[in-house]
């Protein structure tokens, strides 16, 4: 039951990216620890980012009240172990103050929606204690939604974190990259090499970018599946590091499902897969939970463990009110994840418009 966003067209023709890639930033620098990367999510964050998007436009006014609960109650739990930072439209700044008070910073924007995984930049940094925002140049997954405001956020937060823009060619999401912070990533080849994205750009010319951009040495492609979700099968709804060798993935045992076949061939890929150090993977699986709570369930709800957030100290994950597989998860997260504390909480709203905890946030991790 792993049912997400309905798909609710790609722009940009990628040429020679290396080359251009290369001469946009001037990044061939010897010395390693100039070099930029992306750090594991479970590395220590000046802060997290999110969106107070939801519109009655794309949300409707059955879901509406509720997912902007959700942002705040998501937001509120992450306060308790590291700073916040949401994005609000002037027009909800008084029920964002409302909700969530002044413990988390509200920094007024002009918003589409509250994905900030993937229209905020992917941040990067450097051994040396640079730090520089990537923007990935969201198009509306495709331009399935309209993002005219969204495709300015990337900017927006850059700026307002005080670091360097870096530019790029290639045009993705965050939900669609996982990284281990040591050279390894998993990337869903439905979502990247897809025409709406990239049309025309290969696997190498598309890993080729990835690895001047984030530090990659090696990708873990897995296939997922276009067309089902609005966002043509993220990785952050299949399978998440907790650290270097050892991945969360998604199972989903409902042969009716149209994910069930896509986890199981996910599950074989990663249970042969080395990172880039060469290790064999630990491989956790999550079962999707077999019940939820029937007021928001649809044919769209995001019924998975996987979309969870790691911040400074806790796990923030869903619970569905499936006894059963709720406690599993919390189980096997802080078995996954020692030292942090897991923290449930309900986000049917949001998980009713095919999204999860991991899709609202972005963290800015501290040089």
């Amino acid at each position: 039951m792993f049912k997400r966003r309905a798909a609710i067209q790609a722009m940009g023709l990628l040429s020679g990216i290396t080359v251009l890639g290369a001469q946009k930033e001037s990044l061939a620098m010897t010395n390693s620890k100039n070099v930029w990367f992306m750090p594991d999510e479970s590395e220590p964050h000046q802060r997290t980012w999110m969106a107070f998007g939801a519109s009655r436009k794309i949300w409707g006014k059955k879901l509406l009240a509720e997912v902007q609960r959700n942002l705040a109650t998501i937001a509120l739990s992450i306060a308790k172990y590291e700073r916040v930072s949401m994005l609000v439209r002037q027009a909800d700044l008084p029920l964002a103050r409302q909700l969530m008070g002044s413990r988390v910073e509200l920094i007024v924007c002009p918003l589409d929606d509250l994905w900030m995984r993937d229209t905020g930049p992917v941040f990067v940094i450097t051994e040396n204690g640079d730090k520089a925002a990537v923007n990935l140049n969201f198009n509306g997954w495709g331009e399935k939604q309209d993002y005219d405001d969204d495709a300015e956020v990337a900017s927006f937060v850059a700026g307002r974190a005080g670091v360097r823009t870096i530019q790029t060619e290639l045009i993705l999401e965050g939900g669609a990259i996982e990284v281990d912070g040591q050279g390894t990533a998993i990337i869903t080849e439905s979502c990247v090499l897809n025409d709406n994205r990239n049309p025309g750009v290969s696997k190498k010319q598309c890993e080729q970018e990835l690895r001047r951009l984030l530090g990659l040495e090696k990708i873990i492609w897995l296939p997922g599946i276009k067309g089902k979700d609005i966002t043509d099968g993220h990785t952050d709804f299949y399978a998440r590091f907790a650290r270097p060798g050892m991945v969360v993935a998604g199972y989903d045992p409902d042969p009716k499902s149209f994910d069930h076949a896509v986890t199981k061939r996910h599950l074989e890929i990663l249970r042969a897969a080395t990172d880039a150090d060469g290790r064999k993977l630990e491989i956790v699986v999550l079962e999707a939970p077999s019940r939820l709570r029937e007021k928001f369930a649809n044919d769209d709800f995001a019924a998975g463990y996987i979309n969870f957030y790691v911040c400074n100290g806790a796990v923030i994950a869903p619970e569905f009110g499936d006894a059963k597989t709720d406690a599993v998860a919390k189980r096997e997260l802080q078995r996954a994840f020692p030292g942090r504390e897991v923290v449930q909480i309900n986000i049917d709203g949001i998980a009713a418009g095919g999204g999860g905890i991991h899709c609202t946030t972005q963290q800015e991790p501290k040089a």
